[in-house]
């Protein structure tokens, strides 16, 4: 795919992103590697007990469903960016419904804004990210912001 400009012309522009099955294990493994003490996010019967019909999905285990996407990478190259000069700008998250273990999370993604900082040294990259269950209902709305800065003396 030819290079394209990291320029507003992006703006609109969409990807297909990644699909998840959300399986307890993999709740269970995030909850632990993110400190989550609140047993409703290890334990089905306290989850159960709280109201839960099963493991709740964390507020930010969200963010690795795009990171699911054949191309998670690829598209950011395919855009002629230097994956090394890509710093993660943040995230932000809107969140729509609840998601339990069982669903199947996808996601896809809309670039919303490009603009530059300290005399185009900087280019940000916004995206929007919604993120929909196996019944078509957006549980997610991420804002990713990436930064993308310019590398001294890289040649392609």
């Amino acid at each position: 795919m030819p290079e394209m400009a990291l320029d507003a012309s992006l703006i609109g522009s969409r990807r297909a992103g990644g699909s998840l099955l959300v399986t307890r294990s993999r709740l269970r493994h995030f909850a632990k590697a993110t400190a989550q003490t609140d047993p409703v996010f290890l334990d089905v019967d306290a989850a159960r007990r709280a109201g839960y019909p099963d493991l709740p999905i964390p507020p930010s285990f969200y963010f690795g469903v795009d990171l699911e996407a054949p191309d998670s990478i690829e598209h950011l190259t395919d855009l002629g960016i230097d994956v090394r000069a890509v710093l993660h700008g943040g995230v932000e998250f809107t969140y729509h419904a609840p998601a339990y273990a069982g669903d199947e999370l996808t996601s896809s993604s809309v670039v919303t804004d490009v603009f530059d900082k300290k005399g185009g040294a900087l280019t940000f990259l916004v995206t929007e990210v919604p993120i929909v269950n196996q019944h078509g209902t957006t549980v997610v709305t991420m804002r990713n912001t990436l930064v993308v800065r310019q590398l001294t003396g890289a040649t392609a």
